[in-house]
């Protein structure tokens, strides 16, 4: 969350306007009853959330779920932090990493803790038994193109799985611009010149990073390319803010606010209807019919709805 936009006197939302534990619990029911399996919890960073390993352990106990994950930035998670996340009920988890250089990863990412703190929490990960860990690099050129090889370097025979992203025009304030896109292509040929890859099968209809293994053996990579090919018609995510808003698209400018059903009492299978009728008609198809005109389409923040 640049800070130029979300500084000091940023108004966040009242604790009142957010969900609780229970009203995301009946929630994440009501998306397991249309089949949901997977459950991701992320953010903004969640591990800033209050309690937050309570609500892990609530939703690892939801029958029908079959895979529970984080994505967070690590700079709170420590040896206890993982240790907690995982005897609370938390199978795999995402770091994001945007570089190895500590002066590049501070320019992106406008925080003051070192990479050293990242890559202590993807080993504190790793000893608490979190399996299989993926870390995200999102490659923008002319801000870290250059870390691509270095973050290759630093993670090849490893247990980490490294995943590149293009820069995608979420949200207002990222200043995206096509021309700083580095596509999948060029990523994938700057890391077969200096370590021959090969692609390997996705583990699931409607994965979103293609999956590439180094022919030497040294483990895996994945690359995310959803501006240059575009998997709408394969998407199978919805968003659940923290305020309840329900969103069918990465790239939405509005959501459907759940949060007034549930405090009006409806119970879980009236919320499943909702959902089913909500994802039933939805019409998304922004990375597909990307143009300047969409483009200049007002979206919803990353740091509001996750990735």
């Amino acid at each position: 969350m640049p800070k130029e936009f979300f500084g000091s006197n940023h108004s966040f939302l009242h604790r009142k306007q957010l969900l609780t534990f229970e009203e995301i619990e009946r929630s994440v029911r009501a998306f397991v009853a249309n089949g949901v399996k997977k459950v991701r919890i992320t953010g903004g960073e969640p591990m800033v959330r209050k309690d937050h390993p309570q609500l892990i352990s609530i939703l690892s106990k939801i029958p029908g779920i079959e895979d529970l994950s984080m994505t967070t930035n690590a700079s709170l998670l420590t040896a206890e932090a993982a240790r907690e996340l995982c005897k609370s009920g938390l199978q795999r988890i995402t770091i994001s990493l945007d570089a190895i250089d500590n002066e590049v990863f501070h320019s992106i990412n406008d925080v003051k803790f070192p990479v050293k703190r990242v890559l202590a929490g993807i080993e504190n990960a790793r000893v608490a038994g979190m399996s299989p860990i993926k870390v995200n690099m999102v490659v923008a050129h002319g801000m870290n193109d250059q870390e691509i090889l270095p973050m290759v370097r630093q993670f090849r025979n490893s247990e980490v799985i490294l995943r590149f992203i293009e820069f995608m025009d979420v949200g207002n304030t990222n200043d995206w611009q096509m021309d700083k896109v580095i596509s999948a292509r060029e990523i994938l040929e700057t890391i077969n010149n200096e370590y021959p890859i090969e692609p390997i099968s996705a583990t699931y209809r409607g994965e979103v990073a293609k999956r590439w293994r180094y022919k030497d053996g040294a483990g895996e990579i994945g690359i995310i390319s959803s501006v240059t090919e575009p998997f709408c018609s394969a998407c199978n995510r919805a968003r659940l803010t923290a305020e309840g808003k329900i969103y069918t698209c990465l790239f939405a400018s509005s959501g459907f606010d759940l949060r007034e059903h549930i405090r009006n009492g409806a119970d879980v299978d009236q919320l499943a209807e909702i959902i089913q009728n909500l994802w039933r008609y939805r019409t998304d198809r922004y990375s597909e019919l990307r143009s300047k005109q969409s483009d200049a389409t007002p979206k919803i923040e990353m740091s509001y709805v996750g990735g």
